[in-house]
């Protein structure tokens, strides 16, 4: 009897056991693992050039005249409109040549009117007729020239663009065609890169181009290429221009560019990139990755992958932009495994 006892009482012990043992493993911790989320990205098989941006034309501006410059109207990074009032040079001068002009083409006029009446009743020899109109003539060229010298003391911007230097200050003195500022057209701007001869044939005007300059921490998609047609005597390289659309004007000539030619066999702009160590092989030799998904449980994903670049992995098919994928830790997972990361 007492045998029958303890056997019972073993069994209920044991079936005790077995049941803290299956609510343990039921409550299991939720395993810790890094991600990361699939981000967009570019691979290429090209190498990565540093280049300059340079604005897209500068033109000098300059008074037609000697004189001392009065007052300057713009600092160097102003944006101007044409038309806008730059400079103004010592009119002084100007202004007494027009007041002496002025008086000469009264008094010509005046001359022209009392001849006149002479040269009506046929009293007044035609040669003398004629000297009077000629001096009428020259008068109002005279006028013509004061006033003009008399605006040019006026400097206006003949183009839109930014101040790019200030080259003549107030109280300095101007020569005739002595560039007072530039203005420089920054809405479109180039970047130039020295690209080697051996490299040049793979590069068309329509090559693709991702241009990435530091100074701003803005990436920008080229336009139109420019390409050089003499090589660099010493370096054996030719200059390309790449046209980058700036409305924003935040690219600025003198900054660094690092510039990017995608060939014809490279994956898109926009693929899908992520960290090479995250990839796994399964026994068939069929690669995948743990995602984890919005209930923040691990699966196992088919991914097909393309070209790498650095320590990233572009992911041809199997991902979407946005998904979570395990790159730490996921050697403890298991389908359907609960994930803290």
């Amino acid at each position: 009897m007492k045998k029958v006892l303890w056997m019972l009482l073993s069994v209920m012990l044991l079936g005790s056991s077995c049941q803290q043992q299956g609510e343990k493993s039921s409550t299991k911790a939720p395993t810790r693992v890094k991600t990361q989320v699939v981000s967009p990205g570019m691979v290429d098989n090209a190498q990565t050039y540093v280049g300059m941006v340079e604005e897209r034309e500068a033109t000098a501006v300059s008074f037609t005249g000697m004189g001392i410059i009065k007052r300057m109207l713009v600092n160097e990074g102003q944006a101007v409109g044409k038309g806008q009032l730059i400079a103004e040079m010592d009119d002084t001068q100007a202004r007494n040549i027009l007041t002496g002009a002025e008086a000469q083409m009264t008094q010509a006029n005046d001359a022209l009117a009392r001849y006149k009446m002479l040269h009506d009743n046929g009293s007044l020899p035609e040669v003398k007729w004629v000297e009077i109109q000629s001096k009428v003539a020259q008068a109002k060229s005279q006028l013509e020239v004061a006033r003009k010298n008399l605006a040019d003391c006026r400097l206006v911007a003949p183009v839109s663009g930014i101040i790019g230097k200030k080259l003549i200050g107030a109280g300095e003195t101007a020569l005739p065609s002595q560039a007072v500022v530039s203005i420089l057209d920054i809405s479109t701007v180039k970047v130039k890169v020295a690209v080697p001869e051996a490299e040049v044939g793979g590069i068309n005007a329509n090559t693709p181009t991702n241009i990435h300059v530091e100074a701003i921490n803005g990436s920008y998609q080229g336009g139109q290429i420019e390409k050089g047609v003499q090589a660099d005597a010493l370096t054996h390289t030719y200059d390309i221009r790449i046209n980058v659309a700036n409305g924003n004007r935040k690219l600025l000539p003198g900054m660094v560019a690092n510039v990017r030619f995608v060939s014809d066999g490279s994956q898109a702009i926009g693929s899908k990139m992520i960290p090479v160590t995250a990839v796994q092989k399964k026994a068939d030799g069929s690669l995948f990755v743990w995602t984890v998904g919005k209930d923040s449980t691990a699966h196992r994903s088919t991914v097909t992958i393309g070209q790498t670049q650095g320590n990233y992995i572009c992911v041809i098919d199997g991902l979407n932009i946005g998904d979570r994928v395990a790159t730490e830790g996921y050697q403890k997972l298991s389908e359907g495994t609960k994930v803290i990361y």
